[in-house]
């Protein structure tokens, strides 16, 4: 590496004030950075010295979607060979058959977010952020595994141009940009995204095309008064470990909740996750669940569904974990971080189990408070401003 450091440094000046490639600093600016840690120092101004900078911080979050990447990659291929009724064909296999079934996504979803942020980078000659890092990883891992790469990409563009860019770009947008992508997808293109009907099966090679049946959410959302059976895409119930470690057909990289307690650990033990958010929004959800079940009703069957189930079902751990402790699109504040939790939780459970048309709740949830964010900062801060004022009268 240090010979590749010094190669790099010598072409630099091209790159600078002044140099051939002038036009094009940026560019390479991005590319240095992310290779190796800046060895510039701000010269006033600091309160921080620190050598870690936002590209690591970025690298550690995509290091902590590593479980769920990796299980809903071999998850992919495990429902497939179930619905063709061909099980058995190992871990191998099942892993490679869903990692290049997820592969177009993937590259669809950089490609195109990476370009924008480029492109806008050089345009603005600023510095090309790191967001997206994260970003790139998220959209696909939400969304169903046949997505139409085009409509993946126009849903990304939307996003990044219309969600980030014109507020500034990274660190300056108010919504996250992998659950715009998510929402434009659910509402421009329904059918794709409403939990109705999910692809586990991409090969011709096989006896069918395909196979097409609801998540289990999407089951609660269409039955009928009174039954509450979740399935499999063989037709057997789903017992609670199932639901747990994700052996069922949905967005790919969201349906395990053991892997994703593992990206929880990695997040809080790096601090890169605030542990505030997470359990309010835990203690919302539950709260939520467990009065949703006791006053249970034949017309909502997803309020028969126990309080731990739901919590473990579809994206709602995926998103308190991974989006909703977005340190940009959060809250602030201690006192805020626990309302803005404890209200994306009691929120997307409500959703889920009152409107059938959205059976999944978590992600209007999140998005909704985080139009609200300032809005809770501004109030705690607000409070604290008045007593204290009220204490300093008193004495």
């Amino acid at each position: 590496m240090k010979g590749l450091k010094k190669k790099i440094d010598g072409i630099k000046p091209n790159f600078e004030k002044g140099g051939k490639f002038e036009k094009l600093h940026s560019v390479f600016d991005g590319f240095y950075t992310f290779l190796f840690t800046p060895n510039e120092t701000s010269k006033s101004g600091v309160h921080i010295h620190d050598s870690n900078d936002s590209k690591r911080t970025m690298i550690t979050v995509v290091l902590a979607l590593l479980p769920c990447c990796l299980f809903g990659m071999w998850n992919v291929g495990y429902q497939h060979f179930l619905a063709i009724g061909e099980p058995g064909h190992g871990i191998l296999r099942e892993f490679f058959y869903g990692f290049f079934a997820v592969l177009p996504q993937i590259l669809t979803a950089y490609i195109v977010g990476l370009g924008i942020e480029f492109v806008v980078a050089q345009i603005r000659g600023h510095e090309i952020q790191e967001g997206f890092l994260v970003s790139g990883i998220l959209i696909p891992m939400i969304c169903p595994v046949d997505t139409p790469c085009w409509m993946l990409a126009i849903a990304v563009a939307f996003a990044v141009i219309f969600a980030k860019e014109v507020f500034g770009g990274t660190g300056y947008n108010f919504l996250n940009v992998a659950l715009v992508t998510r929402a434009f997808l659910f509402f421009s293109y329904p059918s794709k995204m409403s939990g109705d009907n999910v692809f586990v099966s991409l090969g011709a090679q096989s006896a069918v095309d395909g196979y097409s049946g609801a998540t289990p959410l999407g089951q609660l959302a269409s039955m009928e008064p009174g039954m509450t059976n979740m399935t499999g895409v063989t037709g057997d119930p789903l017992s609670f470990t199932d639901i747990f470690f994700g052996l069922y057909p949905g967005s790919w990289g969201e349906t395990s909740t053991f892997c994703i307690l593992i990206g929880a650990v990695i997040l809080l033990a790096t601090g890169m996750a605030n542990w505030r958010i997470i359990l309010s929004a835990l203690g919302g959800g539950l709260l939520m669940s467990w009065l949703a079940n006791e006053l249970a009703s034949p017309l909502y069957p997803a309020t028969f569904v126990n309080p731990f189930e739901q919590l473990c079902l579809g994206g709602f751990m995926f998103a308190i974990v991974f989006m909703a402790t977005d340190p940009v699109t959060a809250c602030r504040t201690n006192i805020g971080k626990y309302i803005y939790g404890f209200l994306i939780g009691t929120i997307a459970v409500i959703i889920r189990c009152y409107n059938a048309g959205y059976p999944e709740g978590a992600m209007l949830a999140v998005l909704l408070m985080n139009c609200f964010t300032a809005l809770i900062d501004h109030c705690v801060v607000s409070a604290n401003i008045r007593r204290r004022l009220n204490r300093t009268s008193n004495s």
